[in-house]
């Protein structure tokens, strides 16, 4: 084997090496006709685009993953557009609970306050009933007798 050829079989295992990573972590890569996207990629769609013409039962199946893929892109979108919803409609339920709360607590301030208002002018009441008796009997001791 020529120093040539050694280096393109080096290149085609890095890339193809390198293609596997990739798809090992990005589930959206497929690896059918991979040695295909290789070869064109170290050797050149010049040098191996001659050599290499797809059959019709090729591009066909390549059309038909492609569609495969579309649709199951399609469905992630899909799928993904639902999670975001159902996430929405869960943070528009707590924030609407949050609010409930909110006014509740308010509310029962509000209640509390009230109740506190009214005491206080309940006993407001009285002291001045009580200061209005006092007067009354300090009046009447300060008249002569008959």
């Amino acid at each position: 084997m020529t120093s040539e050829a050694r280096e393109i079989m080096e290149k085609l295992k890095e890339k193809k090496a390198e293609y596997e990573a990739i798809a090992s972590i990005d589930s959206s890569v497929n690896l059918e006709n991979i040695d295909n996207r290789i070869i064109t990629e170290v050797l050149g769609p010049e040098r191996y685009g001659r050599q290499y013409m797809p059959s019709g039962s090729q591009a066909q199946a390549e059309v038909q993953r492609l569609r495969d893929q579309i649709a199951q892109m399609q469905v992630n979108t899909v799928e993904q557009i639902a999670k975001v919803q159902r996430k929405y409609e869960e943070l528009q339920q707590q924030l609407r609970a949050e609010a409930a709360k909110r006014e509740a607590t308010t509310a029962a301030k509000e209640a509390e306050a009230a109740a506190m208002a009214a005491e206080q002018s309940r006993k407001y009441d009285d002291i001045q009933l009580q200061l209005q008796q006092m007067m009354q009997m300090f009046q009447q001791s300060q008249k002569p007798p008959y």
